[in-house]
């Protein structure tokens, strides 16, 4: 899988970081309204040692259909950028593309731990990995980054607009009825819809998507191995 070059993923300063994201969202396609039914569909997570010097990055593939893992990879390492609001992605990127490379399964959808347009320069994480890898992707945060928003109704698949200025940038979405809802956006190549509606069908039991939820296992057993 092509994952771009090293100038986008690893720049050597805030002011080159902030200059990459700014090039890169124009490509953002906010068009298509991506895969409707989609035969796999990855999950990223990013697990860190304590001492913040060490990660793992790990990506699963789950058969859209039935959730069970039919892929894999992790990459452990170091973060490739420092702590810097707005800038997070560049930490995680390089591990990330990594461990997307060593894949045996092409995805048709990304899922992200993270945000997508939901991001101060509408360009979080999964923003950026569609962009570089040229995937369809989105973003599903446990807390917002950006925005307001009144809370959702108690049911499940009950959602209300994530707000930030005069833009929508995403929905509150309740995944299971009465838990706290998640901050879903796109990133690449997705209609908000179809974001939505993929998270519904990937959470059939728990309030995370199945995706976060393996990917979230495989890095967290991955760092521990190597800590």
């Amino acid at each position: 899988m092509s994952t771009g070059s090293s100038d986008v993923t690893t720049p050597g300063s805030v002011a080159a970081a902030v200059a990459v994201q700014e090039e890169l969202r124009p490509l953002v396609d906010l068009v298509g309204p991506g895969p409707s039914a989609p035969a796999t569909v990855a999950g990223l997570d990013v697990a860190y040692a304590k001492s913040g010097d060490l990660l793992a990055a790990a990506v699963t593939v789950l058969d859209a259909r039935t959730l069970a893992v039919v892929d894999s990879a992790v990459c452990v390492g170091r973060p490739a950028f420092g702590y810097v609001p707005g800038l997070f992605a560049f930490r995680e990127l390089p591990a990330l593309l990594a461990a997307l490379d060593r894949l045996t399964t092409r995805p048709a959808l990304l899922v992200c731990d993270g945000h997508g347009l939901a991001h101060p320069r509408r360009f979080g994480l999964a923003c950026h990995l569609g962009v570089v890898t040229g995937l369809p992707a989105i973003g599903v945060g446990k807390t917002p980054l950006v925005g307001e928003w009144v809370p959702p109704a108690a049911e499940r698949g009950a959602w209300s607009p994530l707000r930030d200025g005069n833009d929508v940038v995403g929905r509150v979405l309740r995944t299971q009825a009465g838990v706290k809802p998640v901050f879903v956006s796109v990133g690449h190549r997705m209609s908000l819809d179809n974001a939505t509606a993929q998270v519904l069908a990937l959470t059939p039991r728990y309030r995370l998507p199945e995706t976060t939820r393996t990917a979230d296992r495989l890095c967290r057993d991955a760092l521990t191995q190597a800590s």
